[in-house]
């Protein structure tokens, strides 16, 4: 990806670690996980999981404190239309019928300097489809 930098091994550690609390979570809620880190050269959808009959792509975001913002506010409207564009390569590449009903949600993590949960946010249909 031409001219973001490659993210650290702790910041890779903490949005693992993020990403595996909002599986829990998500499982916890009925949600089942499809698949974790898909990638293309768009780039990567964090969770991709099932709610009945629609597919839930899921962005994860994971924050130390909050003295930067929420994690929830930092999905920019660039990864927003990023992610829109995975959402619907993942649909073609994997050949899921158009009429198939999806949505893009955030779940956001904030944990305290000893790494423990102090919030989990999850915002369903936070990012709204481009007609």
């Amino acid at each position: 990806m031409c001219g973001e930098s490659m993210p650290s091994a702790k910041r890779r550690q903490l949005g693992a670690f993020g990403e595996a609390a909002a599986a829990a979570y998500l499982s916890r809620q009925g949600y089942t996980i499809s698949e974790r880190n898909w990638r293309c050269s768009l780039g990567e959808i964090d969770l991709i999981t099932w709610k009945g009959d629609q597919v839930v792509f899921v962005e994860v975001r994971t924050r130390q404190d909050a003295s930067m913002g929420s994690a929830e506010e930092s999905v920019t409207v660039i990864k927003q239309e990023r992610l829109i564009g995975l959402a619907y390569t993942y649909l073609e590449v994997r050949g899921i019928a158009a009429d198939t009903a999806w949505r893009i949600d955030v779940i956001g993590v904030t944990l305290d300097k000893r790494g423990r949960i102090t919030h989990l946010s999850h915002i369903p249909n936070a990012i709204e489809q481009q007609s």
